[in-house]
């Protein structure tokens, strides 16, 4: 069985490692604190790597464009835990999925959507379920209005049956008190639905945008935080099963980013190392042009916190590929590789990975029971759970 000491010999370039046990002890922790009528849609965009290796833990799988769908399908995840999700859904990708056995959900997020399903599912003779999405003052969604209009509407539809009401608002929500907000409106809305239109909605789907600290000093509460949320869905008065849609608070604890330094100089005073990675390959929200610090380690090293300070800089030729500005390393070499955390969220989807046709990064996979396989090799076209290393 091969070790991280194998894969760094083995890659040249920087790559990812996803760790599976840390994963499945995430999930466990978040069903933890959630209260019993309370399940979890995973947002793959996030991170499609992991997919299968989650299946069996997970509830539901947000999808928001053909291409998850098809990574989906591709490891067997059944088609009643996908949710069609996106604010735009290719006419003819949702057309094939009506050709198919799909079992799943589709969410509505305007009135063309709504429209089109209605259409399909007479031309096909298929029933289908949807989710309405309740817009938050963005292109996301509808207005409450159409959302009472559509309701009336399915009372004649006997094809397309509305299961409940989804909203979403942001991601790395650190105020308990803005989702309490949106608990309470949303609870009063469901109330207005079926006391004053008739219409019961089974599910309620939220995007609880839940924060991932990435920077050192961050003083996130998290226990706190979702103890706090667990009363709020407690306390609502309109009883229902609830969906929680989480991405980044599910993942990024199980990514570790792994970049080598290639060159050292100092320009005017001011020490920069240049590593085979960048700003196209890892990616922090909130990162404010590298002034925070990420929690970073040096393989084989002592970080020597009060030695000489540091830019680390990326290998592309721009002025911003700049991953953090004054960070205290100490004595560093060419060659050593720094080891960057909680890089298992968008980092690998979210960077611009083609920027100046440089490599796209291997991507490994530490599974449960230890053994490291390669799902992606650098300029190698995607291939979930493809073997690397053999015992």
């Amino acid at each position: 069985m091969y070790t991280l000491d194998d894969i760094i010999k083995t890659n040249k370039t920087a790559f990812y490692v996803f760790d599976i046990n840390v994963l499945k002890e995430r999930i466990r922790y978040l069903k933890s604190k959630m209260p019993k009528n309370v399940s979890i849609c995973y947002a793959i965009k996030a991170n499609p790597f992991v997919v299968k290796e989650i299946d069996p833990d997970l509830e539901k799988f947000e999808l928001c464009s053909p291409g998850e769908v098809e990574i989906c399908k591709s490891v067997g995840i059944d088609s009643s835990k996908m949710v069609i999700s996106g604010v735009y859904k290719t006419p003819e990708y949702i057309d094939s999925l009506f050709k198919e056995e799909f079992n799943g959900v589709y969410t509505i997020e305007s009135l063309t959507q709504y429209f089109l399903l209605c259409k399909l599912s007479q031309k096909y003779n298929k029933n289908i379920k949807v989710l309405i999405r309740l817009t938050n003052s963005s292109q996301f969604g509808v207005n409450e209005e159409d959302i009472e209009d559509i309701s009336k509407d399915l009372k004649t539809n006997e094809k397309v049956e509305c299961i409940g009401i989804q909203f979403f608002s942001g991601t790395q929500k650190t105020s308990i008190k803005k989702v309490r907000r949106e608990i309470e409106h949303m609870d009063a809305f469901l109330i207005h639905l079926r006391d004053d239109l008739g219409f019961t909605s089974s599910v309620f789907e939220y995007g609880l945008g839940a924060p991932v600290s990435y920077f050192e000093g961050d003083d996130f509460d998290e226990p706190t935080y979702f103890n706090e949320f667990s009363e709020i869905i407690n306390s609502m008065t309109y009883k229902t099963s609830i969906i929680i849609e989480l991405g980044r608070s599910v993942v990024a604890s199980c990514g570790k980013y792994y970049t080598h330094i290639v060159d050292l100089k100092c320009n005017k005073g001011i020490n920069y190392a240049l590593v085979d990675g960048g700003m196209h390959q890892i990616v922090y929200f909130g990162q404010q042009m590298a002034m925070k610090q990420p929690i970073m380690s040096i393989i084989g090293k002592e970080i020597k916190t009060d030695g000489k300070e540091w830019v680390i800089c990326g290998a592309l030729c721009s002025m911003n590929d700049i991953i953090v500005k004054q960070m205290p390393l100490g004595d560093i070499e060419i060659g050593d590789t720094l080891c960057f955390e909680n890089a298992g969220a968008y980092s690998v989807m979210e960077g611009m990975a083609l920027f100046l046709s440089r490599d796209i990064p291997a991507v490994y996979m530490k599974k449960e029971n230890g053994e490291v396989i390669c799902i992606r090799d650098t300029f190698e076209t995607f291939e979930l759970n493809k073997p690397k290393y053999k015992n």
